[in-house]
């Protein structure tokens, strides 16, 4: 049996997809595919297994069948190909099967099919599973035939398809992976490493990051893969994430991790040496007064205002840092400036784990205008850093395409080399002093430190057109981020009215 190629694999993936339009919401088609996707892989390359211990056992029936001969358990009548043979109620065999599935393999894969309504005949009837089903059948997902690496990357394209068909819902199910990549080599994770995203989603964060440690030559097999995740199917869709990628040391917990922390290690928060985070942004419906009383003493900045919860999470994240530990965390640019959390960017900026402020381009959070800015934290910054801190304006670092925005490589590139030399760029980077920081009330919006160069004149001392528009847009950003954050504080405020 030939390999197939990745073009092949997503079209066939994308197809089953397509069998459910019309019948069941877009947002909806994540609870049916993946689920019968990880099925699918996990009975194919219990076929492939299973003929090598065969072969090995010179036909040999019952030792084919041990246990120790596969990597996942599938018990009798449970196979994908018993559910194939099912004539009716097909909603129901597949439940059953995933339901036997998940009971033989308790450490691995307890609930990791989620809850979807398999039974409901009024969306999805006999016929549509049936030919679902069918069209699963028509590729062998082994190894051999999909390896793991290309299997994964076609998971990750079925994902941002979903993402993109199902337009803004999608937010906390995708993150876009060229911001997520440059995060990455942003904190460069090393073999033997614990990683961390307390808002995991469907795990592309922890992929991107022992995607980096394959690129730079590492073990990859020695990093230890931790993240937490309250929607129970993103949480599933995560562990099967991270299971087709050839993943076997991870942890994955469903939870609200600002209300129910559950990475705990001796009675207290786990500490990690990489955390990689795109926190929700400002949650309004989070529990303020528990917070205030945080039996984790995650509060040590202070306590986040109702109306956004952003702090709150960053507190979360630094609170979980080992004492080599760094992260990197997605953010709108308010966090560097709103006044409302001024103090407690104040106590963040003192202790000095602040090490780079990086603006990056519009339209790059799903399916929203706003600016985005990484905001890197480094508890062990090296000698020359101590005292200071990095700011990037790399709001021009970006391409577009359609109705989507990406970072290109070498967008990538330039911001990482600008981070790595830690040194003043004119009009692209600022090296600031802690002292400098505090003069602007530590505020750390990056146009009142990257001054941007006079454009270059047209003529005799004339500026082009262009070159007025693009001077009168840098000019107001700095008064046009004031401006968003005090539509935010409003929209704050009638919230707590309600």
């Amino acid at each position: 049996m030939s390999r197939i190629t990745q073009q092949t694999l997503e079209s066939y993936l994308w197809g089953a997809a397509v069998l459910l339009r019309g019948l069941i919401d877009a947002g909806d088609y994540k609870q049916f595919i993946f689920p019968l996707l990880f099925f699918k892989r996990i009975s194919d390359v219990w076929d492939e297994e299973y003929e090598a211990a065969l072969h090995g056992a010179g036909g040999d029936l019952s030792y084919a069948r041990f246990a120790e001969n596969h990597r996942f358990q599938i018990p009798e009548g449970a196979h994908w190909n018993d559910v194939r043979q099912t004539p009716r109620n097909v909603g129901m065999s597949i439940r059953q099967a995933m339901r036997a599935i998940e009971s033989a393999n308790p450490a691995l894969l307890d609930g990791i099919f989620g809850d979807a309504p398999w039974t409901n005949r009024e969306r999805l009837p006999d016929k549509t599973l049936k030919d679902l089903v069918e069209h699963f059948s028509t590729q062998t997902l082994s190894v051999a035939n999909v390896p793991e690496d290309e299997l994964g990357n076609a998971y990750e394209y079925l994902i941002k398809k979903f993402a993109d068909d199902s337009g803004h819902t999608a937010a906390e199910f995708y993150t876009n992976r060229t911001v997520v990549h440059l995060m990455t080599q942003l904190l460069a994770p090393r073999a033997g490493e614990s990683i961390y995203d307390p808002t995991c989603g469907t795990g592309g964060m922890l992929i991107s990051a022992l995607a980096e440690v394959k690129r730079a030559g590492g073990e990859y097999r020695s990093l230890k893969l931790y993240g937490q995740e309250r929607n129970l199917i993103t949480s599933s869709i995560a562990r099967m994430n991270l299971f087709l990628h050839g993943v076997e040391d991870f942890e994955i917990v469903r939870g609200d991790t600002l209300s129910n922390p559950r990475h705990i290690a001796s009675d207290r928060l786990r500490q990690f040496d990489v955390i990689l985070a795109n926190p929700p942004y400002s949650i309004k419906q989070w529990d303020r007064e528990a917070w205030a009383q945080d039996k984790w003493k995650r509060n040590f900045l202070g306590t986040p205002p109702q109306g956004r919860a952003d702090y709150a999470f960053q507190q979360h994240i630094l609170a979980s840092l080992s004492p080599h530990g760094r992260c990197a965390v997605l953010w709108p640019h308010g966090v560097l400036f709103r006044n409302e959390e001024q103090a407690m960017r104040v106590r963040m900026i003192e202790q000095d784990w602040v090490e780079a402020v990086i603006g990056l381009g519009p339209n790059l959070f799903y399916n929203s205008p706003m600016e985005s800015c990484i905001l890197v934290c480094n508890r062990a910054k090296p000698a020359k850093r101590k005292g200071r801190l990095l700011l990037i304006d790399a709001v021009n670092e970006v391409a577009r395409e359609r109705a989507q925005s990406f970072l290109k490589p070498g967008h990538q590139q330039r911001i990482l080399d600008a981070f790595r030399a830690f040194e003043d760029i004119e009009g692209f980077a600022k090296v600031a002093t802690r002292e400098e920081v505090a003069a602007n009330g530590s505020n750390l919006s990056i146009p009142l430190y990257v001054k941007r160069g006079l454009p270059a004149v047209a003529g005799e001392g004339a500026m082009s057109l262009r070159e007025a528009w693009e001077r009168w847009q840098d000019d107001g950003r700095a008064f046009w981020q004031k401006v968003d954050a005090l539509v935010e504080t409003l929209d704050g405020l009638s919230q707590g009215e309600e």
